[in-house]
C-alpha cells in the first residue's frame, strides 16, 4: 500500500471514529481504533517530512538575505534524511497478530524431572517479564511434576494498552536448552535438558468459528503430580477437533464447565495459527522454529547456569546476566530478536 492510500484509509477512518453509531459495535469500533492507533505514527512522520521539506525550500530561498536561514537549512538538510529513514521503517508491512494477546504452552521435554524443573523456571520468567512491563497473566491449565516443575503449563498473556503481546514474544516459541548441576545430581555433574514454548496469537470467537458437531468431547478426572487424585469429579476435559485431529486438555478448574471453556480457548487458538500456516506461507516460514516436538537440535537459546550465560542461537545474542533474565529480565533478548526481524524485513523491502 503506497503513501495516497494509506492517508486516504487515515481519513476514512477519522471520519468512522467520529461516528456515533460505529461506537454502537464496540469490537468493531476497537478494530477500527487499532489501525488509526497503527497509522497515526506513519502519517505524523510523513507530514512532518512533507513540513520539513517545505521549510528547506523557503530557508534556502531567503537564506542569501538572512544568514539565520542558512543555518536553518543546514539543520534541515540533516534533519530530512532522517525523517525519510524513519518513514521508511514505519511503511515497513507490520505483522498482522502483534497487536495481540498470547495464549504459551511450556512444555517439559528430554531431561525428565529435571526439564520439568526448568520448564517452571520458564514459567516464573514469563511471568517475572509480564509484570515488569505490566501485562496481565492467567494459568489456564497446568501439570505439575513431583518436584515442583510442571510437566506442562499453559498461560495467556494480556497486554494493558495498545503495544501488542504477540509483537514481543511472538519469537520465544522453540526448544529452549539448560545446562546446570540438576537437584536431582547427586555427582555435581553439568545436566543438559530442554523444555518447549509454543505461542499462538490468542483467538477471539469472531476470528475463529467452531462447529460444535466437530468437537469430541470426553471428561475425566483430575490428578495431581504422581496420578494422585485432586478431584472427585470428573471435571477435566479433553476436546478433540476432529478435522484437524488437534486435541487440547484442561484440568485446572474445579468444575467441568470452567475446564471446557479454557480449553476451547486453546483450541481457538491452535486453530487460528493453523489456518494461517495453511493460508499463508510467510506465516509458516516465522513459526518455523516453533517445535511441535521437544527435540534438542531444534533448541533456539540455552541457558548455561555455570557461567551465568545466556545465548540466543538465532541472532548470535549472548549475555552474562542469566540470573537477571530468569527474574524477569527479558528486554536486551527481545530487543535483538526485534532488530533482526527489522534488518530483515529492510532487507526485503530494499
Amino acid at each position: 500500500m503506497n503513501l495516497d492510500e494509506l492517508l486516504s484509509e487515515y481519513a476514512e477512518l477519522e471520519l468512522k471514529l467520529a461516528d456515533p453509531t460505529v461506537h454502537a459495535n464496540p469490537t468493531q469500533a476497537r478494530t477500527f481504533g487499532r489501525r488509526y492507533a497503527e497509522l497515526t505514527p506513519v502519517i505524523a512522520t510523513y507530514r512532518e517530512l512533507e513540513g520539513a521539506r517545505s521549510d528547506l525550500a523557503t530557508a534556502k530561498e531567503l537564506a542569501p538575505e538572512d544568514e539565520s536561514f542558512a543555518e536553518e537549512a543546514k539543520e534541515l538538510e540533516a534533519r530530512i534524511p532522517e525523517l525519510e529513514e524513519k518513514l521508511r521503517h514505519l511503511l515497513i508491512p507490520r505483522d498482522p497478530n502483534d497487536d495481540k494477546d498470547i495464549i504459551m504452552e511450556i512444555k517439559a521435554g528430554e531431561g525428565g524431572e529435571e526439564s520439568a524443573l526448568f520448564a517452571g523456571d520458564l514459567l516464573r520468567m514469563y511471568l517475572r517479564y509480564a509484570e515488569r512491563v505490566g501485562w496481565k497473566t492467567e494459568i489456564i491449565d497446568a501439570t505439575p511434576s513431583d518436584l515442583g516443575g510442571y510437566k506442562d503449563v499453559t498461560v495467556a498473556v494480556k497486554a494493558r494498552g495498545d503495544d501488542g503481546v504477540w509483537s514481543k514474544l511472538k519469537f520465544e516459541g522453540g526448544v529452549h536448552r539448560v545446562q546446570r548441576v540438576p537437584v536431582t545430581e547427586s555427582q555435581g555433574r553439568i545436566h543438559t535438558s530442554a523444555a518447549g514454548v509454543l505461542v499462538y496469537p490468542e483467538a477471539e470467537e469472531v476470528d475463529v468459528q467452531i462447529d460444535p458437531n466437530d468437537l469430541r468431547i470426553d471428561v475425566y478426572r483430575s490428578s495431581g503430580p504422581g496420578g494422585q487424585s485432586v478431584n472427585t469429579t470428573d471435571s477435566a476435559v479433553r476436546i478433540t477437533h476432529l478435522p484437524t485431529g488437534v486435541v487440547v486438555s484442561c484440568q485446572n478448574e474445579k468444575s467441568q464447565l470452567q475446564n471446557k471453556e479454557s480449553a476451547l480457548r486453546i483450541l481457538r487458538a491452535r486453530l487460528q495459527a493453523l489456518a494461517e500456516e495453511e493460508a499463508n506461507a510467510a506465516a509458516m516460514a516465522e513459526r518455523k522454529s516453533q517445535i511441535r516436538t521437544v527435540d534438542r537440535s531444534e533448541r533456539i537459546r540455552t541457558y548455561n547456569f555455570p557461567e551465568n550465560r545466556i545465548s540466543d542461537h538465532r541472532t548470535g545474542f549472548k549475555a552474562y546476566n542469566l540470573d537477571q533474565v530468569l527474574d524477569g529480565d527479558l528486554s536486551a533478548v527481545i530487543q535483538s530478536l526485534l532488530d533482526a526481524e527489522m534488518a530483515e524485513k529492510l532487507a526485503a523491502h530494499a
